[in-house]
């Protein structure tokens, strides 16, 4: 019996050990737009009666990107506004509403230094709701709230 107590407690230390280790380990929150800050600007250019000239058309996102300077300057004044300390190189400057889904290219108001690799993550999602607006399964306005929640709450 004494031997079948000793497995039974070396087991439980055992389990609560690797309970604390699997906690301890636990991802830290991820880093998320602030609402305040970054409430996201919509392109008074696109509307829903207009995304197939402007959303929906391929190549269109490259004829309203912002420069890489302009991106670049405000990730690095940004960055400090929200206390990042990371390089640059670590961060993508994102539109909280993305171009894909019309938001304003250049608003610092619709920008923030969103860190990778989340911010690839959520590029396949931008992609993904664009896909949706296009194939008319979710309207631009409907998007563009889902993304916007998405950033303010998981990043």
């Amino acid at each position: 019996m004494t031997t079948h107590r000793v497995l039974v407690a070396v087991a439980i230390a055992l389990l609560i050990l690797a309970l604390f280790i699997r906690l301890r380990g636990a991802r830290q929150p991820a880093f998320v737009a602030d609402p305040v800050r970054t409430p996201g600007v919509l392109n008074a250019a696109v509307t829903q009666a207009n995304i197939r000239a402007t959303v929906c058309r391929s190549g269109w996102t490259r004829t309203v990107r912002p420069p890489t300077d302009y991106t670049n300057a405000l990730k690095r004044k940004q960055m400090r506004v929200y206390g990042e300390r990371g390089p640059m190189s670590a961060y993508q400057e994102d539109h909280l509403i993305s171009l894909e889904l019309g938001g304003d290219p250049t608003d610092p108001r619709n920008l923030w230094p969103e860190p990778y690799p989340r911010a690839g993550d959520v590029d396949k999602i931008e992609n993904e709701l664009n896909a949706q607006v296009c194939s008319g399964s979710l309207t631009l306005a409907e998007a563009q709230l889902k993304e916007a929640q998405l950033k303010h709450t998981q990043g």
